[in-house]
């Protein structure tokens, strides 16, 4: 086992707002529920090479309703995810033939650039087909209920944001190193039988691999959350194909209504996007929700988004106010952007989060 080096990683397991917001997250984490991937293998489909990609969108409707219900019996002692057959094609396999359409013309992320990427052409996020990985490794970093959380870093990224820490990675100033879904289920199942509390897709941002992703966890026997830590810069798609895959949507809300997306980030529609996804992660599965304060930036975009959170997705949502940003990368060309946030700055933003009535948020 892994050890947990911070005290708060120990903590945290009877934290009673921590289990109640996750609570779904820590009984798989447990191995008192199975991950939603091992379900949605075993709801029986049936489909064709041949079907129109409409065809599947509907089966894949229908389908997101009967994996709720099957999860809900399963949750529930109704049912046995053991008991239950191995269908020749499930929920899974739709997932990843829609995945793999999609790498036609492609649009994972809200820019839709359509590139096909099946025939070698590379979009706005570089990435290709064979995921390209900078790291694999249990990170006592992150929130303390993901901690010691089995993470992979990939290459590429949805966004430019100036002021990214993780540059070398989103920007493909690394070169990486290809993995096979089968070597990457490995190394999944090599953390957690580790003792990583869960496998954490991270990037750049986990987005533009989804379809490898899918491939990957097809190889993967054992059971083991998903977190899926993104910038929430994903297309409604996207959104519904995560749904019966993933856990725990770590996501950040970076910007508020404002033009600070497009500005910061070259991220236009960030609002719509990210707003969206947050509804459909809150409606199928648990959520993270990462606020970076930045400098100067409190008014126009950690108040609004505080206040959404509180208004569209409860006051018990695990919120994580973070104050470690420090200038990176491009950061040096927006001036309120060249230095670290002040004290008040972060006083100000725990006042917020208070005004909003967020009653379940760590810094």
């Amino acid at each position: 086992m892994w050890p947990i080096w911070r005290p708060d990683a120990k903590a945290v397991l009877m934290n009673k707002k921590a289990r109640a917001s996750l609570a779904r997250y820590f009984a798989v984490m447990e191995d008192d529920k199975p991950a939603k991937f091992l379900i949605a293998k075993k709801l029986s489909t049936t489909f064709n090479k041949n079907d129109s990609l409409t065809k599947l969108w509907k089966l894949h409707e229908q389908l997101t309703e009967d994996f709720c219900s099957l999860e809900t019996e399963i949750d529930t002692r109704q049912k046995s995810l053991e008991e239950l057959y191995t269908p020749e094609k499930s929920f899974f396999d739709l997932k990843i033939e829609i995945a793999n359409r999609i790498l036609k013309n492609c649009y994972f992320c809200t820019r839709r650039c359509g590139s096909n990427r099946l025939d070698g052409e590379l979009g706005y996020c570089r990435c290709g087909t064979k995921t390209a990985v900078s790291t694999i490794f249990p990170h006592t970093g992150e929130e303390p209920e993901l901690v010691p959380s089995g993470t992979i870093f990939t290459l590429g990224c949805t966004l430019r944001c100036l002021h990214c820490q993780n540059w070398s990675i989103s920007q493909w100033f690394e070169s990486g190193e290809l993995y096979a879904p089968q070597q990457l289920a490995k190394a999944i199942e090599t953390l957690r039988k580790g003792g990583c509390r869960n496998v954490n897709l991270v990037g750049g941002d986990p987005t533009s691999w989804l379809a490898q992703w899918l491939e990957t966890f097809k190889h993967v026997n054992v059971n083991v959350p998903v977190v899926w830590n993104s910038n929430s810069y994903y297309s409604e798609e996207t959104a519904k194909i995560l749904a019966g895959f993933v856990d725990v949507y770590l996501l950040d809300f970076k910007y508020g209504p404002k033009e600070c997306a497009e500005k910061l980030s070259d991220a236009p529609d960030y609002w719509i996007a990210c707003t969206r996804n947050h509804l459909y992660a809150k409606k199928y599965g648990e959520l993270i929700i990462r606020v970076l304060v930045l400098p100067n930036h409190l008014e126009c975009c950690t108040k609004p988004i505080l206040n959404w959170i509180a208004e569209n997705l409860g006051d018990w949502v695990r919120v994580n106010l973070m104050f470690q940003y420090h200038p990176e990368w491009r950061s040096h060309e927006i001036p309120e952007l060249r230095r670290r946030l002040t004290k008040r700055e972060r006083n100000r933003a725990i006042e917020l989060a208070k005004e909003a009535g967020l009653t379940n948020f760590i810094t």
